[in-house]
This record gives C-alpha cells, structure tokens and sequence, in this order.
C-alpha cells in the first residue's frame, strides 16, 4: 500500500493538515492509520492515537514502538468543541518543545448519540481547517463506516481536504470552504421555544437586575449545582455582549423542562456574519482584549447556535440540567 507522504513541501509541513478515512473494517483502519504513523515517525514526527480503546490496543500492537503515545479519546473529546481545540494546540506545543519536527494525530472524534450532538461536531470539522491553521499538525480523522451515522459521513466527506484509503492520500473533490459549510448547516429547531417561558424580558435595561432574575429561575430547576452555574455564567456573558456590541432592545427569553434548560439572548443590531466565532479567543493569546463571551459560552454550554436572521442577532444556549 502507498504510504501517505512523510515528505511534504516545507510550508506543508508547517501548516495543519485534516485528513480523513472511512473504513470498514479495524485491519483497513491498521494498515492505513499505521502505514501513516510509521511515515511520521520516520521523519522524525511524533506520532499520537486518540481513538476508542479497542482502535487504540490493535493500533499500538500493530505499531510495537514506544515512541507512539496513545490518549485516552474521553479525556480529549468529553471537552465541548473549542476545548478539543486548544487540547491540540496544547498538545502540539508539548511535541514540538520537546523536539518533534510536527505531530501526526490519528483520531476517532466521539460524535455524541443525537443529531443535535452531531452537529456540534460536524461545525468542529469544519472549523479546525481554520482554527489550526499554522499549527504543524498532520490529523487523520477515522470513521468507521459501520459505526459512524451516514449523516457525519457525509459532513465530513465536504470538510476534510484530503482523502486516504488503501490506495494513497488525494485530494478531496467533495470538499468545501469552511465558512460556506459552516454557513449551510441548519439552524435545528428547539421544541422549548414553542412552551411558555420562565422568564422574558423584552428591553434589558437593568443588567444587575437580570442577572438576580435569571439566577433565581436557574436556582428553582434543580440538576447539576455546575451545570446551572455554567449556564448562568454563559447566559451572564451573552447578555452583557448584547448590550455592549448590540443595538437595541435586548431581549431574553428562558425556557426549562425537567432535563434541559434553553436560553436565547437576542438584539437589535446589524448581526453577524462570522461563522468561526467563538471557537477561540476573539484576540488570540492576548485575553486583555475581551472577546472571550461566545468562547466561553461555548466552553460551559452543550450547544450554541448563532442566529442572524436579517433582524438583528440572536444567541441560543441550550444545556443539560444533569
């Protein structure tokens, strides 16, 4: 079988490359995956595998080198999206510090078990080809045919650039520009949103005074003490943003049922056309500028939406209350 390539162009080298495999079956993904470790290694990459437990075993057991470090996938992926992120960012400065010329990743990404999870991960694999850019990172990302939904398949067939198989590594005809595939995801609908709030406010013009009301809805549902105190914070984070950068009224509306609680913080601005928003620091390293809320929100809910819908901007923050 070819190899994928160990010996890049210089830039390509410096630069995040996604690929993916679909296989059928665990000796197509350990004749590939590990055909594409070796070539790392080789070239003096390290070489890191961050899949189930059993893809793990037959892969280190194929590969018989101590040098491969194998990653539990739960510590990696249990982290909500832009945490996934800054875990590679991390794990690439730790590789490379330590001498690695570039780290070559093979991955099995948890899609969660609903459409609704998929879809946060379906943003994520679009989203990285932006958000690690420049990053000297080589991801394989492994989808197992027989346990991946048709669904995620697809996604990720318009969001790796790079296909490998048996045969080689070539380029994606199916790939698409991220913003635009990013910007082609349905908004889902959220069944709350058509029972009676909790809560709504339709001018916000005493912040501190939402901020107690919101805290004693979120105090009467019960669940998980973190669970709510992340969503207050996020629901916090969101409202300060609308009145900040908004036009408006500010408006809010909060929803709850006995599992779940949704909140959409929405303005009478201009909206916002900015689909990698929120999957990073808006200023980068450099946290004395602000722009942190979406991230946050991001980081302390289970699932974000952006909204723009002509009329100004709307946030839906969606959680688990357990």
């Amino acid at each position: 079988m070819p190899e994928p390539r160990a010996d890049l162009p210089p830039a390509a080298r410096r630069n995040h490359q996604h690929d993916l495999l679909v296989h059928d079956t665990t000796d197509e993904l350990v004749a590939v995956a590990g055909a594409f470790l070796r070539a790392g290694l080789a070239a003096g990459e390290a070489a890191v595998v961050v899949t189930t437990g059993s893809s793990a075993e037959v892969l280190r057991r194929a590969l018989d080198d101590d040098r491969v470090v194998v990653l539990d996938r739960e510590d990696v992926y249990r982290a909500r999206t832009p945490g996934v992120i800054t875990a590679f960012r991390r794990l690439v400065e730790e590789r490379t510090d330590a001498g690695s010329a570039r780290v070559r990743v093979v991955a099995e990404p948890d899609f969660g078990t609903t459409p609704r999870d998929w879809l946060e991960w379906q943003r994520y694999e679009a989203v990285v080809n932006e958000a690690l850019r420049g990053q000297p990172l080589w991801g394989l990302c492994a989808y197992d045919r027989g346990r991946v939904p048709f669904e995620v398949i697809d996604s990720g067939l318009r969001t790796h650039p790079h296909l490998v198989t048996a045969e080689g590594r070539g380029a994606n005809a199916d790939y698409q520009d991220p913003a635009a595939f990013l910007r082609s995801l349905p908004v889902p609908a959220e069944p709350l949103e058509d029972t009676e709030p909790l809560l709504e406010v339709h001018d916000v013009s005493d912040f501190a005074g939402l901020r107690h009301a919101v805290g004693e809805r979120l105090g009467r549902l019960g669940g998980s003490p973190d669970r709510v105190e992340d969503l207050h914070l996020a629901i916090d984070e969101m409202s300060a943003n609308a009145v900040r950068h908004g036009g408006p009224p500010v408006q809010l509306r909060l929803w709850a049922s006995a599992d779940r609680v949704v909140c959409t913080i929405s303005d009478g601005g201009g909206g916002m056309d900015q689909p990698f928003a929120g999957y990073g620091p808006a200023h980068g390293t450099d946290l004395s500028r602000g722009g942190m809320g979406l991230w946050l929100a991001r980081q302390l809910c289970d699932h974000v939406d952006v909204i723009t819908d002509g009329g100004g901007l709307t946030v839906r923050l969606a959680t688990a209350l357990r």
